[in-house]
């Protein structure tokens, strides 16, 4: 066979032919599989986005944040009082421990129910319910309807973002070891598409979660009261001396200390030598006749 000359026979254009159309179909399935778990994120991802649209298309969100908030603290209170329990089982010191930390609401509910005793399940709820409601009402009393809706619009837009990123973070980490579930026989999509979704709902929930709180831990003044602070800290600010009194003596030169004064540190002179530096070239002092660099000034 000369050099350049085509290799033609069945046999090896058969083999040829199998091959490629291996490689073709494993890729093909490759390619599959990537669209199977894309779809998983494309499904949520057109909820999240649906949901953003949403919320930037409204000026006001009131309605949802009164829905979220009903649904959220009465979540909070089944932590605490389970339904249908007895009064004993109950964690009443727990139970006001979180609202405080979680939401900014000091509650007596202990007092509550030493003071009634028909207070019942339902009644405590309600109540608790309505002093978060109270506090939501007074802050916007405070800053207006308007300044209050711009300000839930911007804490759901920003929470939704944040968990939303930390989400797909997490999705792909999912997506990178859920190869593994082969290995317990278990099907690896089916598994991804049943984690990735209770992860997109634990996900919703902490945003319903996390919305609620800080609106209720925001505290919001009055500008008379703001007005009221600046103007108390503004002469302790001006009357501050932010320089050392021993500090002008050295600016100045020394003359602000009196002659004679104790306690006043001489003044260092810089130092000077006394003989002529000798160079790295220079014969050395010791009167060897070598160099300087050969000598006494050799490193070692």
């Amino acid at each position: 066979m000369e050099k350049g000359e085509a290799i033609e026979h069945p046999w090896v254009n058969r083999a040829i032919e199998n091959a490629q159309r291996k490689v073709e179909g494993h890729n093909y399935d490759i390619r599959k599989q990537l669209l199977e778990y894309d779809d998983v994120a494309n499904d949520q991802r057109r909820v999240i986005y649906k949901q953003r649209n949403d919320m930037m298309a409204e000026t006001d969100l009131s309605d949802t944040v009164k829905s979220i908030r009903e649904e959220v603290i009465n979540n909070t209170i089944t932590q605490y009082i389970p339904p249908g329990s007895l009064d004993e089982q109950w964690d009443i010191a727990g139970l006001e421990e979180v609202l405080e930390e979680e939401f900014g609401q000091t509650l007596p509910i202990g007092e509550w129910l030493e003071q009634d005793n028909t207070l019942d399940e339902a009644g405590l709820r309600r109540r608790i319910l309505q002093a978060v409601v109270d506090d939501f009402e007074a802050k916007e009393a405070i800053v207006g309807a308007e300044g209050m809706r711009n300000y839930e619009k911007h804490v759901m837009l920003n929470v939704l973002d944040r968990l939303w990123k930390e989400h797909l973070a997490a999705m792909d980490y999912l997506r990178q070891s859920i190869g593994l579930r082969g290995y317990a026989q278990k099907n690896p999509k089916q598994e991804y598409k049943r984690e990735s979704f209770e992860m997109f709902a634990e996900m919703l929930e902490q945003m319903k979660y996390e919305v609620i709180t800080l609106l209720s831990k925001v505290k919001i003044q009055a500008s008379e009261e703001v007005e009221q602070l600046e103007a108390n800290e503004n002469p302790a600010v001006e009357n501050v001396n932010y320089q050392h009194a021993d500090a002008a003596s050295i600016t100045d030169g020394g003359e602000s200390a009196p002659d004679g004064e104790e306690g006043a540190a001489p003044v260092q002179q810089p130092y000077q030598r006394s003989e002529k530096k000798l160079g790295r070239n220079d014969p050395c002092h010791c009167g060897s006749g070598k160099k300087f660099k050969h000598c006494h000034g050799k490193l070692s």
